[in-house]
Protein backbone atom coordinates (compact mmCIF):
# COMPACT_ATOMS: atom_id res chain seq x y z
CA UNK A 1 0.00 0.00 0.00
CA UNK A 2 1.36 3.30 -0.75
CA UNK A 3 -0.04 7.02 0.47
CA UNK A 4 0.49 10.19 -0.75
CA UNK A 5 -0.42 12.79 1.43
CA UNK A 6 -0.83 16.68 0.58
CA UNK A 7 -2.93 20.30 1.70
CA UNK A 8 -0.60 21.24 4.18
CA UNK A 9 0.44 24.94 5.14
CA UNK A 10 0.12 27.90 6.95
CA UNK A 11 -2.96 29.18 8.27
CA UNK A 12 -4.53 31.57 10.50
CA UNK A 13 -6.08 30.45 13.33
CA UNK A 14 -9.86 30.03 13.04
CA UNK A 15 -9.22 29.04 9.28
CA UNK A 16 -10.04 26.04 7.23
CA UNK A 17 -7.41 23.86 5.51
CA UNK A 18 -8.21 20.19 3.69
CA UNK A 19 -5.49 17.26 3.49
CA UNK A 20 -5.37 14.51 1.12
CA UNK A 21 -4.37 10.96 0.87
CA UNK A 22 -4.15 9.58 -2.00
CA UNK A 23 -3.96 5.60 -1.84
CA UNK A 24 -2.80 2.69 -4.51
CA UNK A 25 -1.06 -0.28 -4.48
CA UNK A 26 -3.84 -2.34 -2.89
CA UNK A 27 -7.57 -3.76 -2.35
CA UNK A 28 -8.54 -1.39 0.37
CA UNK A 29 -11.75 -2.80 1.54
CA UNK A 30 -10.85 -4.57 4.53
CA UNK A 31 -8.28 -1.25 5.44
CA UNK A 32 -9.05 1.77 7.18
CA UNK A 33 -6.93 4.76 6.39
CA UNK A 34 -6.35 7.23 8.92
CA UNK A 35 -4.40 11.00 10.04
CA UNK A 36 -2.22 10.93 12.33
CA UNK A 37 0.05 13.74 13.51
CA UNK A 38 3.20 14.49 15.72
CA UNK A 39 3.94 17.97 16.93
CA UNK A 40 7.40 18.94 17.93
CA UNK A 41 8.11 17.10 21.36
CA UNK A 42 4.57 15.73 21.79
CA UNK A 43 3.65 11.71 21.23
CA UNK A 44 2.06 10.94 17.65
CA UNK A 45 -1.76 11.37 17.75
CA UNK A 46 -3.99 9.52 15.88
CA UNK A 47 -6.46 12.29 14.75
CA UNK A 48 -9.00 10.63 12.73
CA UNK A 49 -9.50 7.45 11.01
CA UNK A 50 -12.04 6.06 8.39
CA UNK A 51 -13.62 2.50 7.05
CA UNK A 52 -12.50 2.48 3.48
CA UNK A 53 -15.73 -0.01 3.17
CA UNK A 54 -18.64 1.67 5.12
CA UNK A 55 -19.49 4.48 7.02
CA UNK A 56 -17.74 4.12 10.08
CA UNK A 57 -15.46 6.72 11.28
CA UNK A 58 -13.60 8.01 14.75
CA UNK A 59 -12.23 10.89 15.75
CA UNK A 60 -9.89 11.90 18.46
CA UNK A 61 -11.04 14.26 21.37
CA UNK A 62 -9.59 17.33 20.32
CA UNK A 63 -10.78 17.52 17.09
CA UNK A 64 -14.57 16.36 17.29
CA UNK A 65 -16.92 18.72 16.10
CA UNK A 66 -13.68 20.48 13.87
CA UNK A 67 -12.86 17.94 11.28
CA UNK A 68 -14.21 16.27 9.16
CA UNK A 69 -13.13 12.72 7.07
CA UNK A 70 -14.45 11.57 3.84
CA UNK A 71 -13.74 9.56 1.22
CA UNK A 72 -14.27 9.16 -2.17
CA UNK A 73 -13.37 5.70 -3.44
CA UNK A 74 -13.53 5.89 -7.20
CA UNK A 75 -10.28 8.51 -6.63
CA UNK A 76 -8.84 6.04 -3.85
CA UNK A 77 -8.37 9.16 -1.78
CA UNK A 78 -9.00 10.11 1.72
CA UNK A 79 -9.86 13.95 2.71
CA UNK A 80 -9.20 15.71 6.18
CA UNK A 81 -11.46 18.56 6.48
CA UNK A 82 -9.94 20.90 9.09
CA UNK A 83 -11.81 23.66 10.07
CA UNK A 84 -11.91 26.63 13.04
CA UNK A 85 -7.84 25.44 13.60
CA UNK A 86 -6.47 26.42 16.27
CA UNK A 87 -2.55 27.04 17.05
CA UNK A 88 -1.98 23.77 18.94
CA UNK A 89 -3.14 21.66 15.79
CA UNK A 90 0.35 22.56 14.19
CA UNK A 91 1.76 19.31 13.45
CA UNK A 92 3.55 17.48 10.63
CA UNK A 93 0.22 15.26 9.29
CA UNK A 94 0.27 11.54 8.24
CA UNK A 95 -1.90 9.29 6.63
CA UNK A 96 -1.60 5.61 7.61
CA UNK A 97 -3.86 2.21 6.31
CA UNK A 98 -4.24 -0.18 8.06
CA UNK A 99 -6.76 -3.57 7.83
CA UNK A 100 -8.41 -2.64 11.27
CA UNK A 101 -11.42 -0.89 12.48
CA UNK A 102 -10.96 2.88 11.95
CA UNK A 103 -11.34 3.28 15.87
CA UNK A 104 -8.03 0.51 16.04
CA UNK A 105 -6.25 2.33 13.63
CA UNK A 106 -6.17 5.69 15.19
CA UNK A 107 -5.41 4.05 18.50
CA UNK A 108 -3.03 1.32 17.39
CA UNK A 109 0.62 1.81 17.74
CA UNK A 110 1.59 -0.44 15.02
CA UNK A 111 0.94 0.20 11.57
CA UNK A 112 2.00 -0.67 8.57
CA UNK A 113 1.69 1.39 6.09
CA UNK A 114 2.67 5.64 6.01
CA UNK A 115 2.48 8.27 3.92
CA UNK A 116 4.79 10.93 4.12
CA UNK A 117 4.05 14.16 6.19
CA UNK A 118 2.89 16.90 5.22
CA UNK A 119 3.06 20.43 7.64
CA UNK A 120 0.44 22.45 8.96
CA UNK A 121 0.95 25.43 10.88
CA UNK A 122 -1.59 27.47 12.55
CA UNK A 123 -0.44 30.87 13.35
CA UNK A 124 -2.36 33.12 16.44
Amino acid sequence: VQLQASGGGLVQAGGSLRLSCAVSGATLDEYAIGWFRQAPGKEREGVSCISFSDERTYYSDSVKGRFTISKDKSKKTVYLQMNTLKPEDTAAYYCAAEDLDPMYLCRSSWVDYWGQGTLVTVSS
